[in-house]
């Protein structure tokens, strides 16, 4: 996968997450809210992966 893709891919987790809060939290629904969390969390790792990539790639340049 490429770096792009990579943080392309965790953006939209993060926002999936978020969105599963959200209703969680209106619906009162606690399982929904931690699978959001859940997912976040995977978003912003995505991401992290992404970014290492390109200073990785930057760095060998």
């Amino acid at each position: 996968m490429t770096s792009t893709s990579d943080k392309v891919k965790g953006v939209a987790n993060e926002a999936a997450g978020n969105i599963k809060q959200g209703v969680g939290k209106v619906t009162d629904n606690d399982k929904l809210r931690a699978e959001g969390v859940i997912q976040e969390k995977k978003g912003e790792a995505q991401q992290a992966v992404g970014k290492t990539k390109d200073a990785v790639k930057k760095a060998t340049e």
